[in-house]
């Protein structure tokens, strides 16, 4: 097993309901260590940019206006297979469909309000921590 780093989002549908600590419980109870984190109301500009990777489909303006629309919670978690696990805690994008004790089960209003993102391979979180992280930032 490697140790590896993903990077996490809490979105705003969560921090707006205090979910934070409990949505972290879940991760540290999991193996899962939270090695940078910070609370940050992200622009129209960096949200624009860090998903324009959807900039072509449907959902993409309103995935923007959504993760403009409150605070959120960015953070780089630590452990075994980080990536793979931090994406068996979320559970499925549409929490009707994500397991049970996952995340998305738990804490997701919708399939657009899904309470947390998460890297989808090791390549990806590397860019996604650079995005919003200096390297000194990063304690473990």
């Amino acid at each position: 097993m490697a140790i590896e780093r993903t990077f996490s989002i809490i979105k705003p549908d969560a921090t707006r309901r205090n979910l934070t600590g409990r949505i972290n419980a879940i991760f540290e109870e999991n193996g899962l260590r939270i090695v940078a984190q910070k609370r940050i109301w992200m622009s129209r500009a960096q949200a624009k940019e860090f998903y324009k990777v959807h900039k072509d489909r449907p959902f993409y303006n309103d995935l923007v206006d959504f993760m403009v629309s409150g605070p959120v919670v960015v953070q780089v978690l630590e452990g075994e297979n980080a990536v793979a696990k931090n994406r068996e805690l979320m559970g499925a994008t549409n929490p009707a469909n994500a397991a049970p004790g996952t995340i998305r089960k738990l804490f997701a209003e919708s399939i657009e309000a899904n309470s947390v993102h998460g890297s989808d391979s090791p390549e990806n979180a590397a860019i996604e921590i650079a995005y919003f992280f200096a390297g000194c930032e990063i304690v473990g």
